[in-house]
């Protein structure tokens, strides 16, 4: 028997498929950031079913919303590749970002700049 992690990431797989065909989707964007966010998920160790299905619905959302600015912005001319890109990257960067800002101190930067 499939673990239940495989089950449902074939079922959202066969999903983000179908969706790709409706007009105004762009298919490879929507592939690409799927991809990314199953990277993601396959490759987070020690996190609930849960929290990987979270990692997988917010990765895929913000790789695909940001594919066509990856694309704008860099030599990547491929939104499938941009979107796979900013997928794969979403769920790590923001995690170091929060992290980064918990241990920011603010008064720090009053207290150096009073000479």
């Amino acid at each position: 028997m499939a673990e239940p992690s495989t089950t449902t990431l074939a079922a959202v797989s066969a999903g983000i498929g179908l969706a790709s065909l409706f007009p105004g989707i762009d298919g490879n964007a929507l592939i690409g950031a799927f991809t990314g966010a199953a990277l993601v998920v396959v490759t987070s160790k020690d996190l609930s079913i849960a929290t990987r299905l979270a990692y997988l619905l917010i990765s895929l959302i913000a790789g695909y919303i940001a594919a066509p600015e990856v694309v704008r912005v860099s030599p990547i001319n491929s939104t499938g590749v941009a979107a796979f890109f900013a997928a794969a990257l979403a769920i790590t960067v923001t995690l170091q970002l929060i992290e980064r800002v918990k241990s920011f101190d603010l008064l720090s930067i009053f207290k150096g700049g009073r000479g």
